[in-house]
């Protein structure tokens, strides 16, 4: 499933504009759990933006800098669960029992991240685990922080306010 994401109306990027988009493949499953590929694209070289260095692994508070966030929680579900990718690697996944609400470290299998530039335009890669069986509300956003201090937030879909990939209202696709 293709799928555009747009910036936030409050948060544009700078000049020139760029587009977002991500690419989902939700896979079969194997016993109990099946797999979710996103590519998520950016239309601008990527030297234009802030990508942490450093190691990959576990790590807090990505959504600081440039991320690549995926949240997906059962349609007649509460509870979610949130994904974050950094460039360098480092990931988070926290589960919340409702909106914003009893956040912990979730307990999940390290994600496959991976990064392609071709110059004009770049990808973000990351392969998760999900429970199989059950419908899916997915939610994708981006930070994308330029190296002139400008941050975007980009999503499938935006509440009104200040930008909350968290509301409910920005689980805008689903997966079967």
């Amino acid at each position: 499933m293709q799928l555009t994401l747009k910036p936030h109306p409050d948060t544009p990027p700078a000049d020139p504009p760029f587009e977002v988009w991500a690419s989902v493949d939700h896979a079969a499953a194997f016993g109990a759990v099946g797999t979710v590929n996103i590519w998520f694209g950016i239309k601008a070289p990527a030297d234009r933006f802030v990508l942490a260095e450093g190691e990959g692994g576990r790590a807090d508070e990505l959504w600081q800098t440039t991320c690549f966030e995926a949240f997906l929680r059962v349609d007649s579900e509460e509870a979610y669960r949130e994904w974050n990718f950094a460039p360098n690697g480092q990931w988070a996944a926290y589960d919340f029992a409702s909106y914003r609400d009893g956040r912990s470290n979730a307990e999940v299998k390290e994600p496959y991240i991976r990064l392609e530039d071709n110059l004009t335009w770049w990808n973000l890669g990351a392969t998760i685990g999900v429970e199989a069986g059950p419908s899916w509300l997915l939610g994708l956003s981006v930070i994308l922080e330029e190296k002139d201090g400008t941050k975007s937030y980009w999503a499938l879909a935006h509440a009104e306010g200040e930008p909350d990939f968290h509301d409910p209202g920005c689980f805008a696709a689903r997966l079967a």
